[in-house]
């Protein structure tokens, strides 16, 4: 991971470079849902992954919202990856951010010229750390100026602050607004509504649990983490993860 500059770090959460080998592509991995958005910035000529069944050739925008996503990285492939908080990604982009949702968007249909610019840049950069830096001034570029919506910022620290153990009923009334107009700025800057993001940001606390005390029982996990009981903690897994909580912890090549 690399620094982030003071005037980005409000709005990212990390920079890493991701590097595959020239002599063989990586196993298929499964990567959870996080409620985050991730750009994925390639400075090879190899294309950069699979994702499901679709060959991704060039910088992909990869909104992992509330769906898994099987991911297997081209032998050869490089790639800079940038992750949002949530909600912030919606000021790079310019787009309301429903649009994204569970999908990889490339980067050209977004940022139009600016994308293959980019690439060729990063393509002829000496070091991963001279990218970094390229990249974060070109990210101050496309950042929009202003202040943020107050009133999402609020509900995402307040959801936060209780570890997602707060109803979207306490959310409304503690922020004074409506469910519906709560409803149209969590889509447009998240991606998701506000109750569909409160069940994911549960689905995450609990895997956070299991990776802490991974010798409680999984009826102590789902408490833990503010299920009701086993049945909706299964649900959740199986839209989540596409498997069982007990199924998930046994399978290595499912990243959490």
């Amino acid at each position: 991971m690399y620094d982030i500059i003071p005037s980005l770090q409000p709005y990212v959460k990390l920079i890493c470079t991701m590097d595959c080998d020239e002599g063989t592509d990586t196993s298929h991995v499964r990567v959870l849902p996080d409620t985050c958005v991730e750009l994925f910035l390639n400075y090879t000529s190899t294309p950069i992954a699979i994702i499901g069944d679709e060959l991704y050739k060039r910088s992909i925008i990869s909104c992992r919202m509330s769906r898994p996503m099987d991911i297997q990285m081209r032998k050869g492939a490089g790639c800079l990856a940038i992750c949002f908080y949530p909600g912030m990604a919606y000021k790079f982009f310019h787009l309301p951010m429903q649009i994204l949702t569970d999908t990889n968007a490339a980067l050209s249909d977004v940022w139009k010229d600016l994308s293959e610019e980019i690439e060729d840049k990063l393509a002829s950069a000496r070091n991963n750390e001279t990218r970094v830096f390229i990249v974060q001034n070109y990210l101050l570029r496309q950042l929009t100026r202003g202040k943020n919506d107050v009133q999402v910022t609020r509900v995402l620290q307040q959801v936060q602050g209780a570890a997602g153990f707060v109803s979207l009923s306490k959310l409304t009334n503690d922020n004074g607004i409506s469910q519906r107009h709560l409803s149209r700025k969590f889509q447009q800057y998240i991606g998701l509504s506000p109750k569909e993001y409160l069940r994911v940001y549960r689905f995450i606390q609990s895997l956070a649990q299991l990776k802490k005390c991974p010798a409680h029982s999984l009826t102590e996990i789902a408490y833990k983490s503010g299920y009701y009981d086993q049945a909706h903690f299964n649900r959740d897994y199986k839209n989540y993860a596409g498997c069982t909580p007990a199924e998930l912890v046994r399978k290595p090549h499912i990243l959490y």
